[in-house]
């Protein structure tokens, strides 16, 4: 059986990290990108380093990270955090496309015009070019069509705004608003960055926008420390949506949604990049399962959309609360919708050592989805399988029949026998 074609629609971070770990099982892919249209920096963690790195999009990012001092102001109050890494977004865009080429993957650049998947999926762009693959892997972000299932959060817009101002030390910070919040950052060579997220009802057209933002930024204590007089004069916007959407279906036989074109979640729950990476790593292993084991399609379809909509519901809860810190300002239509959506259920399940189980549940094992048994518990839904290579199935069965856990045990190192009693401990086990 020859290789399929795979095409990924998108080389932001969700679909590098796909194509990147396909070519690890082997797989020749396509990657069709168009260039940012506008520029734009993003505040990222350490986690986000780490996590870009290990999926192989890591050797450019010294080139493109600064480390920067972070303030924040929230719920009237004034905290100076230790740091965050300011991320150029179309020099990062670069580094990414570099990380494809070393991987050997091949790079088409163009604009999608339109996808048509009938007997395969034929991709046309604005160039003329049509290009045609057995399998389809969309990650072109909040570009990317919507099915009618799509679950939406409160309807949100990004006004972010550019300029050159005078170089300085690095910097960046966040303030909460009445009507939404503003991010800032300021890098070394002067360009500065702001954007304000609000309800996307309710603002003026797009001609008063410049001066719209900069009347906001004026009124703040926070722009005024942070940059030079440039910053009270009208800057070029760019307007986006910030709201977060749940596409409905991401998997099918022949095709995956992968980053934000699967899940895009509010700016303010976490790092949109981590986000993305989140939702994308597992899209290797599905593809693969869905190419070479398709008896296995529908756990492997099954594994993807589960875990796709666990994370959606993670970040979101996420967002919640940390909209929920402002108190100082919930009775205001922004912070009202905010502080209730998506749900009132927690991040995360009190421990219930009743309530926990084994059943079998895809997982992935060598790059392939299959089942194995697993834990499920109120806070893991979907299931542990493994806790740092060690199977809990065996270990709740043996506790749960009701074996001496140091019997169940006896086969492993002290450190591990500590490390499992703390996990049973936090189910409640005891």
């Amino acid at each position: 059986m020859p290789e399929p074609r795979i095409l990924i629609l998108g080389a932001g971070p969700a679909g590098a990290a796909t194509a990147i770990g396909l070519r690890r099982l082997g797989y020749a892919v396509t990657v069709v990108s168009e260039w940012r249209r506008f520029a734009a920096v993003e505040g990222v963690s350490q986690r986000v380093l780490e996590g870009l790195r290990h999926a192989g999009l890591g050797s450019a990012l010294h080139e493109v990270v600064t480390p920067a001092t972070r303030q924040v102001r929230w719920n009237g109050q004034h905290l100076q955090l230790n740091q965050e890494y300011l991320l150029d977004r179309q020099a990062f865009d670069r580094a990414l496309r570099d990380d494809l080429q070393r991987a050997g993957v091949s790079l088409v650049e163009g604009r999608v015009r339109e996808v048509l998947g009938e007997d395969g999926h034929q991709v046309r762009l604005d160039d003329g070019q049509t290009l045609e693959a057995e399998f389809l892997v969309e990650a072109r972000g909040r570009q990317a069509p919507l099915a009618a299932d799509r679950l939406r959060g409160p309807e949100t817009v990004s006004l972010l705004n550019l300029w050159q101002g005078e170089p300085g030390n690095p910097a960046s910070a966040v303030e909460s608003l009445d009507d939404g919040w503003a991010w800032m950052a300021r890098l070394a060579d002067g360009r500065c960055y702001w954007q304000i997220t609000q309800n996307a009802e309710g603002l003026p057209g797009k001609a008063a926008l410049a001066e719209y933002c900069a009347e906001r930024r004026r009124r703040s204590e926070l722009v005024a420390e942070l940059f030079d007089a440039q910053a009270l004069a009208p800057a070029i916007v760019h307007a986006r949506s910030s709201t977060a959407i749940l596409a409905g279906e991401c998997a099918g036989e022949d095709w995956l949604r992968v980053g934000d074109a699967a899940m895009a979640v509010d700016p303010l729950s976490g790092n949109g990049i981590f986000q993305s990476l989140s939702s994308a790593l597992q899209a290797p292993a599905v593809i693969n399962t869905l190419v070479r084991c398709p008896q296995r399609a529908a756990l492997a379809r099954r594994f993807h959309q589960q875990r796709i909509e666990q994370l959606f519901l993670r970040f979101a809860r996420i967002g919640r609360d940390f909209y929920a810190q402002e108190q100082a300002r919930a009775a205001g239509l922004f912070w009202a919708r905010r502080r209730q959506w998506p749900d009132a259920q927690p991040i995360h399940g009190a421990s219930d050592w009743e309530a926990v189980r084994v059943e079998r549940r895809p997982v992935l094992r060598e790059g392939l989805v299959e089942e194995a048994e697993v834990v499920v518990t109120a806070d893991q839904p979907l299931g542990v399988w493994h806790l740092q290579g060690i199977e809990l199935a065996p270990v709740v069965r043996g506790v749960q029949d009701g074996l001496e856990l140091a019997q169940v045990l006896s086969d492993r190192s002290v450190e591990q026998q500590m490390m499992v009693r703390r996990w049973l401990a936090e189910q409640g086990y005891g």
